[in-house]
């Protein structure tokens, strides 16, 4: 286990210390936090950005930054709080997501290196 899931594992810990609810309703509440967090983000870009009347640039982007930075956060914590192997479970699906990311890449690439070895082709067979 890296530290920083070290760091989620203690974060999740003191979470669950403090709450006295039923576990269900403990994860779905860590999920909803996630939900919290991302609209942080919403906000930090609205005031990064100016567009809010009453508020003009209440943000800077390293507050964006720092706001992506806590959904990632609350989104790992949640992980650890459902799944004691969180960070396996991570690991895992990041291995499948670039795989899946990489295969279309080399795909692409490939069908792209075809259309142009037929296109000179064409121009030499003329």
């Amino acid at each position: 286990m890296t530290e920083t899931w070290q760091q989620i594992a203690h974060l999740a810990d003191r979470l669950e210390e403090h709450s006295t609810l039923p576990r269900e309703q403990r994860i779905l509440l860590q999920l909803l936090k996630i939900q919290e967090e991302a609209g942080e983000v919403a906000e930090a870009v609205i005031g990064a950005m100016g567009q809010n009347p009453r508020k003009g640039h209440s943000h800077t982007w390293e507050d964006v930054e720092a706001e992506v930075c806590d959904v990632i956060v609350t989104g790992m914590v949640a992980l650890s709080r459902m799944n004691p192997e969180a960070a396996t479970v991570f690991a895992r699906h990041m291995e499948g997501v670039v795989a899946r990311d990489l295969n279309k890449t080399g795909k692409a690439e490939k069908a792209k290196e075809a259309k142009e070895a037929e296109k000179a082709k064409e121009a030499t067979d003329w």
